[in-house]
């Protein structure tokens, strides 16, 4: 073979090489290059607590969108979330901000609601409940701030 083909081929299969690992790249990190898939909605949370971009929205355990984005608004966290084409949340649903495991990651739970009424593209989520505060409840309970529920 002579010296020209060889770093031809070379090259090549270098190209495919990177080509390959940019697509797993995306499909991996579920990043998204079009566009999105679906409808996006927002909730305003008055705290997010470790909350990212990316992180998925679920509803009974299965993923039904992904966060898009977090910004301030009116000294609250609003959520813009991505929700996936075919899947309609009512407009009394409950969105909450959970943690898979003792030290996971964060996600959006959606507790579906009982209403008639669907959210529009980019609607508002009513109900929004920001995380549990581990330091906090650890703070009440060692000084003996509990409340008892009788």
């Amino acid at each position: 073979m002579r010296r020209v083909d060889l770093e031809l081929l070379v090259g090549l299969f270098i190209m495919a090489g990177i080509l390959a690992l940019g697509y797993l790249s995306i499909k991996l990190g579920k990043m998204e290059i079009i566009g999105s898939r679906g409808y996006q909605v927002y909730a305003d949370f008055p705290n997010v607590g470790g909350l990212k971009v990316g992180a998925p929205v679920e509803i009974a355990g299965i993923e039904i969108g992904r966060v898009k984005s977090l910004t301030l608004n009116d000294y609250k966290a609003r959520a813009l979330m991505d929700i996936n084409t075919g899947v309609q949340l009512q407009d009394d649903a409950i969105f909450s901000i959970k943690t898979k495991g003792l030290l996971g990651e964060k996600y959006v739970a959606v507790l579906p609601g009982a209403s008639d009424v669907i959210i529009k593209p980019n609607g508002k989520i009513r109900e929004a409940q920001p995380p549990v505060d581990i330091e906090d409840l650890i703070s009440k309970f060692a000084f003996g701030k509990v409340d008892e529920k009788k």
